[in-house]
């Protein structure tokens, strides 16, 4: 039996809204859901390619969604010195089929969502409306942008969401939240009042 050729790993760029943050698009997919590493701690126990990805200077953060990446780099290094070398360094770890993340991670990561409150009544239903609509029309769009969003509690009219990837400190994301996803939900369930992010 012949051994089948690999296909080979092609990597693109694409710009996000926000000037720190790059997205490296890869012809594979890399992992099923969304993985957000904003410090090596937490990458070490989970992502062999986010650690290595860390290992180098210019690195302060990664974002792993299907077949991109993520990057978001240290201030004082622009993307032109430094995006040649990270999307070299990709697809050299891609094509050796190095592990992207351990067994087990999305079941960490959700028993950890899983101690978030639970709601009970009418807000049980809002919660589940509000995730519905994050889900249906603003994840798409953020992911596009090489980023995500995530509900994390809804209090008293205030819901509460984390940003990850290139939206994470992104300057352009405070109107995004403010004019997009607060106007939207405002309109679209009278009882949100407003949308604050909170760190992941």
């Amino acid at each position: 039996m012949e051994a089948t050729a690999k296909s080979p790993v092609l990597l693109y760029t694409e710009q996000t809204p926000n000037p720190e943050s790059l997205k490296f698009v890869t012809n594979k997919m890399l992992y099923r859901g969304t993985a957000d590493f904003r410090e090596p701690e937490l990458a070490v126990d989970w992502s062999p390619l986010a650690t290595a990805l860390f290992g180098l200077p210019y690195v302060k953060g990664v974002y792993i969604c299907n077949n991109f990446v993520t990057i978001s780099k240290e201030f004082n290094y622009d993307w032109s010195e430094i995006m040649l070398k990270i999307k070299e360094f990709i697809k050299n770890y891609v094509e050796s089929d190095g592990v992207i993340l351990q067994e087990g991670f999305a079941e960490a990561m959700a028993a950890i969502e899983a101690q978030t409150p639970q709601y009970q009544g009418d807000d049980a239903e809002l919660v589940v409306r509000i995730k519905e609509l994050i889900d249906t029309y603003v994840k798409p769009a953020v992911e596009m942008d090489g980023g995500n969003i995530e509900f994390k509690a809804f209090d008293k009219g205030t819901v509460y969401v984390v940003l990850q990837g290139s939206c994470s400190g992104c300057p352009s994301s405070t109107v995004t939240l403010k004019a997009g996803i607060e106007g939207m939900l405002t309109r679209m369930i009278p009882e949100v009042k407003e949308v604050v992010s909170e760190a992941g």
